[in-house]
């Protein structure tokens, strides 16, 4: 076996490895193949060349393996990749407006979720009960945080 294609083996795997760790989410086929490879290009070199040119063929890709790792993290590549937005917005933030007691009218369906009108305003408001239908008026019973349950008039 010649020295290129112990290479080619070992440096092939170790960009499969790489690419696993940076690019491919989760433990799939490209990082499994790559550790086949250095493997095989490790045994391969205890195999054509004896103990020792094997065992610093292990000790120089456990080396490599390091340094790569090091390089490809501080490499920024993380920052390149990671979501740097957050969401800051809330559902209902203006429920303090209303109040136990208050009538409006169903926008949507609810179904027990849906979309009611209340002074001129839309809210997003619960039902106790599977069904209420469109344009039915309704009437806040609870109002829990930032959820509004309502009931059919």
């Amino acid at each position: 076996m010649s020295w290129i294609f112990l290479l080619l083996l070992i440096l092939g795997g170790l960009i499969l490895l790489i690419l696993e760790l940076l690019v491919v989410p989760g433990t799939t086929v490209v990082g499994v193949i790559g550790f086949i490879l250095i493997a095989t290009g490790i045994w391969q070199a205890y195999v054509a060349y004896g103990i020792t040119v094997g065992t610093i063929v292990l000790v120089a890709v456990v080396i490599l393996s390091v340094l790569a790792l090091i390089y490809s993290l501080r490499s920024k590549t993380w920052e390149k990749v990671k979501l740097n937005s957050s969401i800051d917005s809330r559902v209902n933030t203006h429920s303090q407006k209303l109040s136990v007691g208050d009538r409006g009218t169903t926008i949507s369906r609810l179904n027990p979720m849906g979309k009611a009108l209340f002074n001129g305003e839309y809210y997003e408001v619960s039902s106790f009960v599977e069904f209420i239908p469109n344009n039915t008026p309704v009437e806040i019973v609870e109002i829990d945080g930032a959820k509004v349950y309502v009931k059919q008039c």
